[in-house]
């Protein structure tokens, strides 16, 4: 046994295929957060990020910033409205999970998902309208033990993310 610990520090190649998870961005205000969600998207190879309202879309300088480079590996799209964009998902048969702290979500490892998946991240003051809720198949959250309501938007995303990842395999 070596006491040795070896860090990876270069980018490495990228393997075939992506997941198949969408992670949709309803009016997310912080290009930063956005950012860090393109990073996330693709060191998780998810199949596509779709900004909607106004959720800013490469190219963007904020964005750029925590992205490092990944808004330009990860496919993105721009939807008028989170609505179209799910309307538009749900023909191609994407299962679509709101995540949000409210009342009636159950915690993301609870929520039984089939892929395709699609998940919606709302707006970091004002979450996720009650339209989207209505359109989607399931309701998901991260419990929250403490005195604050929520977590971070891109830290969500990321819990979620992995949670599903580890589910496919």
């Amino acid at each position: 046994m070596t006491n040795t610990i070896q860090v990876i520090s270069e980018d490495r190649d990228r393997q075939s295929g992506n997941h198949p998870i969408i992670l949709i961005l309803d009016n997310l205000r912080s290009a930063y957060n956005v950012g860090n969600i393109f990073r996330l998207a693709e060191v998780c190879r998810i199949e596509e990020i779709i900004t909607c309202g106004y959720t800013v879309t490469p190219p963007h300088p904020k964005l750029a910033k925590t992205a490092r480079g990944c808004d330009k590996r990860v496919s993105c799209r721009q939807f008028e409205s989170s609505l179209d964009a799910i309307l538009f998902l749900k023909k191609k048969h994407y299962q679509i999970v709101a995540v949000e702290t409210v009342a009636n979500a159950f915690p993301i490892w609870d929520v039984p998902l089939h892929f395709p998946v699609a998940f919606v991240f709302g707006n970091e003051a004002h979450g996720i309208s009650k339209r989207i809720f209505e359109q989607s198949d399931a309701v998901a959250c991260l419990p929250v033990f403490g005195f604050k309501n929520s977590l971070n938007v891109a830290n969500c995303a990321a819990v979620v993310t992995y949670s599903a990842i580890h589910r496919m395999t």
